[in-house]
């Protein structure tokens, strides 16, 4: 029916058989079979032969633009397609948690883009439930999650494993001091807001050492948490993924080493569907990833 609504949208817009049958190259009894077929396949009249003169019936306008909306969609699959064969102008999107954004994704969206500069990466955010939906619905098409997942349909490739440290300003007193999670007792401290994977890591932590620290900030942001633990004289638990050198050079601040921190050890995975289904854009961004990281590791 595709290819008679197609043929009926042209008489509609040149408003003669005789000069769709010429922009169709095909004959006007043709054209004329063809606008037959579809009205018996409808069970309506689509025109009103008016002597030489073809009129629009109501139903007739109501086909006109169910065609017009095909001709768009038909458009817009196969610039989808081009992008899908093609990765010079395509496109990635990406999920990942606000604070995976913040900590693993920037050296690695710097490096992509460095060899795929005409690439257009797109990001949306969630908690991990959430980027495995998005992923597994297609509405992604990779995650970085801080944890491994074992869902069917989906790949998971570990890319490497993390745990939290704590930092302070070089100025605390537990700086250059041998600690441990004791030491954390009453201690005035910013975390992550409830809700956060990163405030559950930390509270199941506490729990488990029987630890009581004295919280005085809640924040989403691992940048203003870097920022504030020098004024306002505070600690924090980061992730040692996250405090780089320089990072901590910059903002004066140093990692004071507990033992029991190791506790917290996780994996940040990839996460994807099957191959054959993802754009070379997104195969390219998965073998490029795991590159990266298997260079790091060697």
């Amino acid at each position: 029916m595709y290819e008679e609504m197609q043929a009926f949208a042209a008489v509609v817009e040149q408003s003669s058989l005789n000069q769709a049958s010429k922009l169709l190259n095909l004959s006007q009894p043709a054209l004329s079979r063809k606008i037959a077929k579809l009205e018996d396949e409808l069970g309506v009249t689509l025109f009103n032969r008016v002597g030489k003169r073809l009129e629009l019936t109501s139903i007739g306008r109501l086909a006109y633009d169910f065609a017009i909306e095909q001709q768009q969609q038909q458009l817009k699959f196969l610039q989808a397609l081009a992008q899908f064969k093609d990765d010079t102008d395509s496109a990635i999107t990406l999920g990942a948690s606000l604070t995976t954004l913040q900590t693993t994704l920037p050296p690695l969206i710097t490096a992509f883009m460095d060899n795929h500069p005409h690439a257009e990466i797109k990001l949306v955010t969630g908690k991990t439930h959430e980027i495995v939906s998005s992923v597994r619905d297609k509405q992604a098409d990779v995650g970085i999650v801080a944890s491994s997942i074992n869902e069917p349909g989906l790949n998971c490739l570990p890319l490497f494993d993390d745990h939290l440290e704590l930092v302070v300003a070089s100025t605390h007193p537990l700086s250059g001091q041998a600690s441990k999670m004791d030491d954390l007792q009453k201690m005035p401290m910013i975390t992550f807001s409830k809700g956060t994977w990163y405030r559950k890591l930390t509270d199941d932590l506490f729990h488990r050492s029987g630890v009581m620290p004295d919280i005085r900030m809640e924040i989403d942001s691992f940048e203003a948490i870097v920022r504030l633990l020098p004024t306002c004289k505070l600690a924090a638990l980061l992730p040692k993924s996250y405090l780089r050198p320089q990072l901590l050079a910059d903002n004066d601040l140093i990692t004071v080493h507990i033992p029991e921190l190791r506790q917290t050890r996780r994996t940040t995975c990839m996460i994807y569907g099957q191959k054959e289904e993802l754009s070379a854009t997104a195969k390219q961004w998965i073998h490029e990833i795991r590159e990266y990281f298997a260079a790091r590791r060697g």
